[in-house]
């Protein structure tokens, strides 16, 4: 295993390992402490990552302090925008991150492992989970998969110059099923919906680790157990949020797909305000999320209409219904909904909201998930027996 780090590079780690240590719920183990060191995080980075909300570069030739103060934050990187395409003049967005060592370690710890576990990750990305697995359990029990080419073949030389080979495979994910019957399971990207073959091929009590989302809102992280039947079933936990699975995106603008000039809406009134659905309550979000399944939302400052000053659009994943909700910017209680399309859209949100309120607003640990063998997918409120209602 690749050892020459630099004095630079050890202080950093050490750094990194203080800062874990006082932050998360437990000190690092001492196998993952061992794996943090031997596995140095800034080796499997890009020389060029994007920092910030605007996407600024950041090269490590022409910022080497820069860039090696991002690569030991305890904060995602991005390292890689637009899927790998150049995108010129115009806007840059995240297609690949390496994420907070903090989250990393975090996930790696809810998969109790003990030693000699086979385990499958889904989303190589950089590589440096991989190595972390390997690091500790051996690279012959890690499998990873990575859709993008470019992507795994960089993971495959950042491991390899790590001294560490666990098995890479190129493709989409969602259309591979387990053929190893692995003991463990995790992704790094989120999901809207767990693949049927990654359940089926678990081996029996078999832990799987899946970040959350659905089309309102991206949080959550699902850990199920897998039964001997091919089904599994467990709870979330709060605090992560990924990039989507390549093959589960949505690309849907209002103006482009959803919203067109021949539509006629329907008019009404609404007392839910729509920041409360929208806002830092992301508990709300959660369990508005879980029930509406096909429902998505996106603000629109400053709308060209007389008398709105802020209009909060809501409508399916299939662009055949959508709601608009009106602020005038004054302190009432009263906001003007506009809907069309074959669903009520604003109503069941608001019997969504209702339903969690009257629940006593339970926050995400309280909810779980079981995924049938059938693929059918049972969000559920404390145990299995009692399920949530559910829409689309």
């Amino acid at each position: 295993m690749n050892t020459d780090t630099g004095a630079a590079e050890q202080a950093a780690i050490r750094g990194l390992l203080g800062r874990l240590n006082d932050t998360l719920p437990h000190p690092l183990t001492p196998e993952w402490e061992a794996a943090l060191k031997g596995v140095a995080r800034h080796r499997f980075l890009p020389g060029t990552v994007w920092l910030g909300d605007d996407l600024t570069p950041c090269d490590r030739l022409k910022s080497p302090e820069e860039w090696l103060h991002a690569a030991y934050a305890d904060a995602p990187v991005i390292t890689q925008v637009n899927d790998g395409t150049d995108p010129g003049d115009g806007d840059r967005w995240p297609s690949c991150s390496a994420s907070a060592p903090s989250i990393v370690f975090r996930m790696l710890h809810m998969l109790d492992l003990q030693g000699g576990e086979r385990v499958r990750e889904i989303g190589t990305g950089t590589g440096w989970n991989a190595g972390l697995l390997s690091h500790r359990l051996g690279s012959d029990l890690v499998t990873t998969v990575e859709v993008d080419p470019a992507l795994a073949d960089r993971a495959r030389a950042n491991l390899k110059a790590a001294g560490l080979e666990p098995r890479v495979i190129t493709g989409d994910a969602a259309a591979l099923g387990p053929d190893d019957a692995p003991d463990r399971f995790l992704a790094t990207c989120s999901v809207r919906s767990v693949p049927r073959g990654w359940v089926a091929g678990m081996a029996p009590g078999g832990i799987m680790l899946l970040p959350w989302e659905t089309p309102w809102l991206c949080y959550g992280l699902l850990r199920l157990t897998a039964d001997s039947e091919g089904a599994a079933a467990g709870h979330f936990h709060p605090h992560s949020a990924f990039m989507l699975m390549r093959s589960q995106r949505t690309d849907l603008r209002i103006f482009r797909d959803v919203v067109h000039d021949d539509h006629v809406p329907d008019e009404r009134t609404t007392r839910l305000a729509p920041w409360s659905v929208t806002g830092d309550d992301w508990a709300a979000q959660f369990a508005i999320g879980l029930q509406l399944r096909d429902v998505w939302w996106a603000w629109h400052d400053n709308p060209d209409v007389d008398g709105v000053a802020s209009r909060l659009w809501v409508a399916t994943t299939d662009a055949t219904s959508w709601a608009a909700i009106d602020w005038d910017g004054q302190p009432d209680e009263r906001f003007t909904v506009w809907e069309h399309g074959p669903r009520r859209l604003w109503n069941e949100v608001e019997a969504a909201y209702q339903w969690w309120q009257y629940a006593e607003r339970p926050g995400p640990e309280a909810f779980g998930m079981t995924v049938g063998t059938d693929g059918s997918h049972t969000p559920w409120l404390h145990s299995p027996g009692h399920p949530i209602p559910v829409t689309g």
